[in-house]
């Protein structure tokens, strides 16, 4: 076989046409080989003997996309120090952008021997037991798509899982259910396109690995957040089998969702592997060069972990960061997508062991003519010291707000707390975002994610029951906020039934009319229930798939108008601060609020932590930012009156000069409503737990 030193850049592999380059990075290596894979599994290897700036290369003519292969990489074994180099392990290539085949748990694909501990090398070759990289064909048909770059404050998220969305679904044809193929199908992308959202979140679809400790109790990990691959993706995702034909599939869903106006989002998982602790697999970066890739703690045999999984990628190593930029680019530039959540983003912000919110990732980023451009979204939290940091993240950045979803939860399930607090959620939480020169938009308001319970839970129970998890019910989250509306789970009383549905349609109406970008969870909007299971994250059944045969079709039709009720009115989508000033010497501001006998509130009233309710005028007249055309844009004024006492209240509407006559457009304790008004200084009764929305008539 002929072997050329022809680059050394760019890594991975790499065809042209005539054949394909190769290159790997590794500093420690004294020697790397690349392997080769035939149909029958015959391996070749071919020592890479060039190496420029420890990149590791070699171009072979006629080698085509399909090709599987690996590389073996020899260096010193010496955990002591922090290097487990072991030529016996067959690794990935980092920079594979498809991956075929899955771990098998042979003691083979661990490093060390079991019944020796985590420093005596082991030699047994584990190439029968791991995937194999894939020369990727890197031609595709976009026919004209690009990034759609819709603007934040239109911006309507759906959080949702590939193989969830449609592996139940009776109209997706069988072999593409659970696949990206089954979301690109018509009946997938009209659904959402219904629904009125305008991007999917993707839970991770970048290669990930099923953990043994799951395997061997007859479960799987659904969720996927166990990278090992951060340019391929996840090949179970793939409705066909051929090598490669995953890239094909993946880009065939994103041109359909862009036709109908979706953006996609991929969730990613950058600050740890699925390679685990000291302890865990050799498949890729732990042989490739451990101490560049991973943060190794004082005693070099062992890893930090910031995340709860055994490892922490070593942010502060040039080509790691490479690697992750690389990554981001090439899902941007080659797979056409609109945004990234990165997962546990406080991780990718440690310099040393503190948080820094200028750390050389975040600097990377923001100077980025490509990342800087796209929807950049940070779940601000990790498990470590000091890791929660809502609100302290770069000007270009959105952030996932966990205190947005407490605030909401804790209001309608009556919680005391001061409507202070919720007046600067539902206002896009200013006490967050702005002294950072950010917007409304860098809070991605949620009440429900994948991790906890679905909104139908969250009404339904008042304790975790993940019982099926097989940890006796001691995984997830404890506090979840929820109140079960009278009754532990499923139930046939009315009473109960209606006051559930009511308190789905509060939390919806509340994350809809807030300013911010609103998340959906995925099912949410058809009632789907996890039966009480608050992480859900290894139930790759139909506790996690949607069941499309048993949705509550009130609820979605309440959903559907709810989406294009915000997206008609420009001003539940503001893109600039509230600042509740007077407007052309008026006594009506931009926002005001309300007691129940339609007084401004004063200042004592913000502190009280007993109060469950509030009225808010939004002013339609003052919007400040021009369209897209530099037209000025209008919209009617809206008054909102939230009760979430456990009684009626009534409400007295403001003086004429806030508006002579309402009309009422919602009330979540009886659904939408057609000509109802009420006069200025007029009644309005809120039923127990309820929004009401009033829209300026005159």
């Amino acid at each position: 076989m002929k072997v050329w030193p022809v680059h050394s850049y760019p890594l991975g592999a790499v065809y042209d046409g005539a054949g394909t380059n190769f290159s790997l990075f590794s500093e420690i290596a004294d020697g790397v080989e690349l392997c080769l894979f035939d149909d029958e599994d015959n391996e070749t290897r071919i020592q890479l003997s060039e190496v420029t700036g420890y990149c590791w290369h070699a171009y072979l003519p006629e080698i085509e996309p399909g090709q599987r292969y690996g590389f073996r990489v020899h260096g010193p074994w010496d955990p002591e120090n922090g290097h487990r180099c072991n030529p016996a392990k067959l690794l990935l290539d980092p920079y594979a952008k498809a991956i075929n085949g899955q771990v098998q748990w042979d003691e083979a694909v661990f490093p060390y021997r079991f019944d020796e501990g985590a420093d005596a090398m082991n030699d047994k070759d584990s190439a029968p037991f791991t995937p194999r990289s894939v020369v990727h064909q890197p031609h595709f048909d976009w026919e004209g798509d690009r990034s759609l770059q819709l603007p934040w404050h239109e911006t309507i998220i759906y959080e949702t899982h590939v193989k969830g969305l449609t592996k139940r679904h009776p109209d997706v044809p069988e072999e593409m259910r659970g696949t990206y193929a089954g979301v690109a199908q018509p009946v997938s992308v009209d659904y959402l396109q219904t629904l009125g959202v305008t991007a999917v979140e993707f839970m991770p679809v970048h290669q990930f690995i099923h953990d043994k400790h799951l395997l061997d109790k007859g479960l799987r990990n659904y969720w996927g957040y166990n990278s090992i691959g951060y340019f391929a993706p996840h090949n179970e995702y793939a409705a066909g089998n051929r090598p490669g034909s995953v890239l094909v599939e993946f880009k065939q869903m994103v041109k359909a969702l862009h036709l109908a106006g979706i953006e996609v989002i991929l969730d990613v998982v950058y600050n740890h592997t699925a390679e685990g602790n000291h302890l865990g697999p050799m498949l890729c970066f732990k042989g490739i060069d451990n101490a560049y890739y991973y943060r190794l703690t004082e005693d070099k045999r062992y890893y930090m972990d910031y995340t709860g999984t055994g490892n922490s990628l070593n942010m502060r190593h040039p080509h790691t960061l490479q690697l992750l930029m690389d990554s981001l680019r090439y899902w941007v530039l080659e797979m056409h997508v609109d945004g990234f959540r990165f997962d546990l983003a406080s991780t990718l912000a440690r310099e040393l062991h503190d948080v820094d919110r200028l750390s050389s990732f975040f600097d990377l980023i923001q100077q980025d003519p490509v990342i800087s451009q796209v929807k950049l979204i940070a779940e601000p939290w990790d498990i470590g010291e000091g890791g929660y940091q809502v609100g302290n993240f770069p000007p270009v950045w959105t952030e996932w707000n966990g205190k947005y979803r407490d605030c909401v939860r804790d209001f309608w399930r009556g919680e005391d707390q001061t409507l202070g607090e919720l007046a600067y959620r539902i206002t896009g939480s200013s006490d967050l975002y702005e002294n950072t020169s950010r917007l409304p938009h860098a809070s991605i308001n949620f009440i429900t994610a994948h991790d906890g319970f679905t909104l139908n839970d969250l009404v339904s129970y008042n304790e975790k029951h993940n019982e099926a998890n097989g940890e006796d019910n001691q995984d997830g989250e404890d506090h979840n906020r929820s109140w079960n509306c009278g009754e532990e789970g499923p139930t046939d009383d009315p009473g109960v039934l209606a006051l559930r549905a009511r308190q789905k349609r509060n939390f919806l109406a509340t994350l809809l009319l807030s300013q911010g970008v609103p998340m959906m969870l995925g099912g949410d909007e058809i009632g789907r229930t996890q039966q009480g299971n608050n992480n859900a994250y290894c139930q790759d059944n139909e506790i996690s798939w949607y069941d499309w045969e048993h949705i509550e079709e009130d609820l979605l039709d309440f959903t559907q108008r709810l989406i294009r009720f915000r997206r008609n009115h420009a001003v539940f989508g503001q893109r600039r601060w509230f600042h509740g000033r007077a407007i052309h010497g008026s006594e009506v501001t931009d926002i005001a609020w309300f007691t129940m006998d339609g007084a401004q509130m004063a200042e004592e009233h913000w502190g009280e932590d007993y109060a469950r309710s509030i009225g808010v005028f939004l002013n339609g007249e003052t919007i400040p930012n021009p369209n897209p055309k530099g037209d000025p844009v209008t919209d009617y004024s809206f008054y909102l009156i939230f009760n979430a006492h456990h009684e009626p209240l009534d409400f007295r509407l403001p003086g004429s000069a806030w508006g002579e006559r309402w009309a009422k457009e919602l009330d979540t304790a009886v659904g939408w409503i057609e000509d109802e008004t009420v006069e200025a200084e007029g009644v309005v009764t809120a039923e127990a737990r309820s929004v009401v929305v009033l829209r300026r008539d005159s």
